[in-house]
């Protein structure tokens, strides 16, 4: 036991101390940045636990905070590259240079607690975020290229390729949590409360994220009409149909009905189920 925790120890240790390099260069960029600020903040107790000669005992607490400072940088990094409107030459490897270190705490957890799942170790909402943060990098990234029609003819393959990995991460997002079954023994007293929460539906995120992935399921039939029509494409074709049509209708049920005046508007998702259905 005491070589795992000295394992443990050692590699979250090595993890730490190079973020911390990485932080200070972005912060010498922008040093009044609030997300910096904070995984700064995190690491100097992240730093000053290991140099106090701490063990890992509370290795969830610690991967915990470790996802937290992940979660800042890469929030920075991620701003940069919309700010700049993601330049064609450099953002595929930036892009997925990011998605490996937003995969990163999934790994670790893995390997340093072995065992155990994931969400029991980080918990729902960080969990929950790495997914969000993966799959809407990746809608960000697809509704600039979708505006570059000339960069699509010649690279449409790569271009469904990031639709299918954004609308992955982004069904794993809505599946993290069970929603709630109302059968249960659960008592819920506001009758709207109790419709949204049936339908797994627990945030304005959820909500967003219902929002991206309809969308990016209208760009991927868009284009694979448009290409070769393998069995393959083919497959891939129904099931981003069938997806779209499935969470935009539950989409425009949510907001035309429990959540109506909450400001949440339906005419884009009725226009792309109009097409997809």
């Amino acid at each position: 036991m005491a070589d795992d925790y000295r394992r443990q120890g050692f590699e979250l240790e090595r993890r730490i101390f190079e973020l911390d390099i990485k932080c200070l260069s972005l912060r010498s960029e922008k040093p009044d940045d609030d997300y910096l600020q904070n995984a700064s903040t995190i690491l100097e107790k992240l730093k000053s636990f290991y140099t106090q000669g701490g063990e890992s005992s509370n290795l969830s607490k610690l991967l915990q905070d470790y996802t937290q400072v992940i979660l800042d940088i890469t929030f920075f990094e991620e701003n940069k590259l919309v700010d700049q409107e993601f330049p064609e030459d450099t953002s595929p490897f930036k892009i997925q240079q990011l998605l490996q270190d937003l995969t990163e705490p999934e790994v670790l957890v893995a390997k340093l607690a072995s065992g155990q799942e994931v969400q029991s170790v980080l918990g729902t909402e960080l969990l929950e975020c790495l997914y969000w943060r993966r799959g809407a990098l990746l809608y960000m990234y697809c509704y600039t290229l979708h505006q570059r029609k000339q960069w699509i003819k010649k690279n449409k393959d790569a271009f469904l390729k990031c639709i299918q990995e954004g609308v992955r991460y982004l069904m794993r997002m809505l599946q993290v949590r069970n929603s709630v079954k109302l059968n249960d023994g659960v008592v819920l007293h506001d009758s709207a409360t109790a419709s949204i929460l049936s339908e797994g539906i627990f945030s304005d995120t959820h909500l967003l994220t219902m929002m991206y992935i309809g969308e990016m399921c209208f760009w991927a039939v868009k284009y694979e009409d448009c290409s070769s029509d393998t069995t393959e494409r083919k497959e891939d074709h129904l099931q981003f149909r069938d997806i779209g049509t499935q969470i935009l209708n539950k989409y425009v049920l949510a907001c035309e009905g429990p959540l109506q005046g909450q400001g949440w508007n339906t005419e884009n998702a009725k226009e792309i189920l109009s097409i997809l259905q």
